[in-house]
């Protein structure tokens, strides 16, 4: 076993704080990266505190993982010490079910391992917020020496969890697309869509949001408590990607997508969502779901970023930062995305 340490949440709500753990030695397949920059998602914080349910710990949160290979194995054939990589929301999956074989391991049917609060060989996963984590390599990710590496980070979650849906609906030129909520999500959304030659409408409930959307690719910004705003684009979108995480009105948005349109939420509230059906039954409007994305898109995505020098905004944070960071979050007040600089993290 390899001797490692970072920053874990003991029990559900209480503070994350130093936490020494050991990770499994890597096998011929295995690459281990020393961890430079973990990014902070919101799915953090939800696990961390068992808003979920089934939390299991201590646990060591963090799924963007960014940092340079300082070992391989004997059978590595992608990989070299000194390549920067990176880890995503999963590290294995069964390798064999129909959704692995298309590419798509997120929608495993025996359950992908997933990087943290999960389980890979019967032993329980921990993330990023840490030194060092073992994967084997089919699950690492190539990162362009091109990219800021602090500000990639965040693509191994909030770039990939937008532009998978944004690819799969195939959103571009001469299609309006809206996206809610400006946040870790929403800000790549905005970049993604953007890039991809859409004409993209911000909603937002905040005016001192507006000149940040057009900086990030807005072509338009709809003030959502604004019902004479919201009247006014009725029926126009193509396609709506809901990033939001916390409850709010569906129909409100769906009322705005074309016949035959769609939105999709990318978002995972807490609370289940009341839904009247004629939001959907009236102009025969879909409602869909989307999750991160398999590995070979996630490195397409990543990929297509470096080609196009797209990266996340970020406030690079040092660990000990990180529950002032939960609860700025919690308060909408980062832009957009915290990092953890892991050059920060102590010795035990």
């Amino acid at each position: 076993m390899i001797q490692s340490w970072g920053y874990a949440a003991p029990k559900a709500k209480a503070p994350l704080a130093p936490y020494t753990f050991e990770r499994r030695d890597p096998g011929a397949n295995d690459i281990v990266i020393q961890i430079q920059y973990c990014g902070v998602c919101h799915s953090d914080i939800h696990q961390a505190r068992d808003e979920w349910g089934g939390s299991v710990f201590p646990m060591v949160p963090g799924h963007e993982i960014v940092g340079t290979v300082v070992k391989v194995g004997s059978a590595v054939k992608h990989f070299k010490e000194g390549d920067l990589a990176g880890v995503g929301c999963m590290v294995n999956s069964c390798g064999k079910c129909v959704a692995c074989a298309d590419g798509e391991e997120q929608f495993c049917q025996k359950g992908a391992n997933f990087t943290y609060n999960s389980s890979e060989g019967g032993v329980t996963t921990q993330g990023g917020y840490s030194d060092k984590i073992v994967v084997t390599e089919a699950f690492a990710l190539r990162i362009s020496p091109k990219l800021d590496l602090a500000a990639t980070a965040p693509l191994l979650c909030a770039g990939i969890t937008t532009y998978s849906p944004l690819r799969h609906w195939k959103v571009g030129k001469g299609m309006k697309v809206g996206v809610v909520g400006l946040g870790g999500l929403g800000h790549m959304a905005l970049k993604l869509a953007h890039s991809f030659g859409a004409h993209v409408v911000q909603f937002t409930t905040s005016k001192n949001k507006e000149a940040d959307a057009r900086r990030l690719g807005a072509d338009d910004v709809v003030f959502s408590n604004d019902p004479a705003h919201m009247k006014k684009h009725a029926g126009s979108f193509d396609f709506i990607l809901d990033t939001v995480s916390a409850p709010h009105d569906y129909l409100t948005y769906l009322n705005l997508l074309r016949r035959n349109a769609t939105m999709t939420l990318v978002g995972l509230p807490d609370k289940p969502a009341e839904l009247p059906a004629r939001g959907l039954i009236f102009g025969r409007r879909s409602l869909a779901g989307s999750l991160i994305g398999g590995i070979r898109e996630t490195q397409e995505m990543l990929d297509y970023c470096a080609e196009h020098n797209i990266v996340s905004d970020i406030e690079l944070i040092p660990i000990s930062k990180i529950n002032e960071a939960y609860e700025r979050m919690l308060k909408s007040d980062v832009k957009y995305r915290f990092v953890i600089d892991l050059a920060t993290l102590p010795k035990p």
